[in-house]
């Protein structure tokens, strides 16, 4: 198996590299990670400006490593479309925090695998609680366990999977609504920061992945780029 690894957090991130150092038991490991911090990044790509894409040394022996000056998603199209190399599998994360309900809007974590599948490509975005990788990374064999005796990517190709650092077990779930928003703040007279803040209501429903996350379950939740409105289409085109 021929297996791609990015994030958003940065080709120096600790959990990237926890990820790569576990999913060299499964085969060949390619890193290619931002150069950069490129959290929120969404589904953006470069097209206008040449960017900075080199082979590093990276930490984890026998993985072939690039460092782009790009997004999360430009590193997945450097590595397939820029190297013409075909994966098995796009694992992004392990992102330093929760990427839950609407966040997986904004999230580059979950661009990137957004991109996989655009790719034809199987991918699998995960996420943990801020500095816990070292917990979160002690669950990934039980969660791939999970994927291969459910069958998980025969279902569906791509998965967003968030894993508190002290959990009950592996819940399937659905996407839930807002876990953050943002409030503007004036730096100065120029200069606007957003700061984030959270605004979720945990009413314990274990469908969806805000929800269940917070009560301490790891989930999973099947994702797809169809954002077609088909019932809308089915019922107008039907009248």
């Amino acid at each position: 198996m021929r297996i791609l690894i990015t994030n958003d957090d940065g080709i120096n991130a600790e959990g990237l590299r926890v990820l790569a150092e576990w999913a060299t038991k499964l085969g060949e490991v390619w890193v290619i990670a931002p150069k950069t911090q490129q959290s929120a990044k969404s589904h953006a790509i470069n097209i206008h400006v040449p960017f900075e894409a080199v082979r590093v040394d990276y930490p984890v022996d026998g993985v072939t490593a690039f460092a782009v000056d790009s997004t999360p998603v430009d590193c997945v199209r450097f590595a397939t479309l820029g190297l013409h190399q075909d994966y098995d599998l796009v694992l992004s994360g392990i992102n330093n925090g929760l990427n839950m309900g609407e966040d997986l809007l904004y999230s580059g974590t979950v661009g990137a695998v957004f991109e996989a599948q655009l790719r034809s490509t199987l991918g699998v975005a995960l996420s943990t609680e801020p500095g816990t990788f070292e917990q979160a990374a002690s669950q990934l064999d039980k969660i791939y366990q999970y994927f291969v005796e459910h069958q998980l990517l025969q279902h569906n190709g791509i998965y967003n999977v968030n894993i508190p650092a002290v959990n009950k077990g592996i819940l399937l779930t659905k996407q839930g609504d807002a876990y953050f928003t943002d409030r503007f703040d004036w730096v100065d007279q120029r200069l606007i920061k957003q700061t984030g803040y959270c605004i979720h209501e945990n009413h314990h429903d274990l469908t969806i992945d805000t929800d269940a996350t917070i009560d301490g379950y790891i989930t999973i939740t099947p994702l797809t780029i169809n954002r077609s409105a088909n019932d809308v289409w089915s019922k107008l085109t039907n009248e």
